[in-house]
């Protein structure tokens, strides 16, 4: 029997999220947005109520929630800044390699430095001229005695200039392509250089920075899993994290809804309130349409995932719809505003700007339509990623 209703756990977790949302997010995001400023004691405050590494093991020091709790959160976080929010959930990203691939020792060591203390940790795969083409990177790590020497450069790295250790992503065998590729847990003070910040048109109170690694030694141990087989690491990655990206994204789109369609009932135009007017009915008629879809796509992908199954094909329905849905509701919230929706002082023009990352992180929406085709009209039988599904 198919059931959307949610127990009595998962509503008390979400309306936690929620509630943290509206007290300790909302009232800071915008002044945030402005500044560009790290928002530091919301992000101890998310880690205090465990809404930070939530699928972090219970052996580790983690909650172990589902990824189905995991986007319950995501979609409030998402609601009140999706800035913050990023922010907040990197650290999935980052863990979720170790997780899958990571000897004990290693896990032991990095995983519980995140429970023990409000640590970050960052996700590095991108790079200048390796985006949705991850074969095509540049950073090399070589075998010198005991130790990996790595070398190279990432970009729009999430919590780059904070973050305590990195999964980083390196070239192990130059001439094989995405089959050549490694992941690394490389701590900060193994000489890790951050080399900026990135000034961002949204998302402002999150932290993107560029990487450098020159000549970075560490122990041959924090090569997570096998060597050469870090791309196939790196996709199984994404499967998890994109329900939870895809959650941020309908947490953007509710909250352009929502504002959209309160100031509708305030709005006063020929005599009557504009949500009187059948123009504006459609749009927000079309708005709750969007994000209910968005949403239950959403959490199938995250289902699946609970469920043990393969989840590329709906992680990418998830990703793409609601990306794109997020930037056409928040389009569309500042169409209702009129001119004031084109001002900062209404809190619409953020939200649009917030919702263009989605359709570019972890995976444009042009790469999941490439990641869907596949997987209609040639379904894999067995789990083998193919080199151009991939975008970090």
């Amino acid at each position: 029997m198919v059931d959307f209703t949610l127990t009595d756990e998962q509503k008390a977790l979400r309306e936690m999220a929620h509630d943290f949302a509206e007290k300790e997010m909302r009232p800071v995001a915008w002044e945030y947005d402005k500044d560009g400023t790290w928002p530091e004691e919301v992000l101890k405050k998310a880690w205090e109520l465990g809404l930070m590494n939530s699928h972090i093991p219970e052996e580790y020091g983690g909650p172990g929630a589902a990824y189905f709790d995991g986007v319950l959160i995501e979609e409030e976080l998402g609601w009140g800044c999706s800035g913050i929010g990023t922010s907040i959930a990197c650290n999935g990203l980052a863990t979720a390699p170790l997780i899958l691939g990571g000897s004990e020792e290693l896990k032991r060591e990095y995983l519980t430095r995140l429970t023990e203390e409000p640590r970050l940790a960052s996700f590095c795969l991108t790079e200048p001229d390796a985006g949705s083409d991850v074969s095509g990177m540049k950073t090399t790590a070589s075998r010198k005695g005991d130790k990996w020497v790595i070398n190279g450069s990432k970009c729009f790295i999430t919590n780059g200039g904070y973050a305590d250790w990195y999964t980083v992503y390196a070239k192990t065998d130059k001439d094989a392509g995405h089959r050549g590729i490694s992941a690394f847990v490389v701590p900060r003070d193994a000489g890790v250089i951050v080399d900026k910040k990135e000034e961002k048109m949204g998302q402002r109170a999150s932290n993107t920075a560029t990487i450098t690694f020159s000549d970075v030694e560490i122990p041959l141990e924090n090569l997570i899993g096998e060597e050469n087989k870090g791309f196939k690491l790196a996709m199984m990655t994404l499967d998890r994290t994109r329900p939870g990206v895809a959650a941020m994204a309908v947490g953007i789109a509710r909250a352009a809804f929502e504002f959209a369609t309160e100031y509708s009932k305030e709005r006063v135009q020929f005599g009557v309130p504009i949500a009187m007017h059948q123009a504006i009915q459609f749009m927000i008629a079309d708005m709750a349409t969007e994000v209910e879809a968005a949403r239950l796509l959403t959490w199938q992908g995250a289902v699946e995932l609970d469920q043990g199954k393969r989840n590329t094909l709906s992680s990418s329905h998830a990703k793409r719809f609601a990306a794109d849905t997020a930037m056409k509701v928040t389009t569309d919230a500042v169409q209702v505003y009129g001119g004031y929706g084109f001002i900062k002082e209404y809190p619409v023009e953020k939200l649009m700007r917030d919702a263009k990352i989605m359709q570019l992180y972890e995976g444009t929406s042009q790469i999941q339509r490439l990641v869907i085709a596949r997987e209609t009209l040639l379904p894999r039988r067995i789990e083998e990623p193919q080199p151009e599904a991939a975008a970090a």
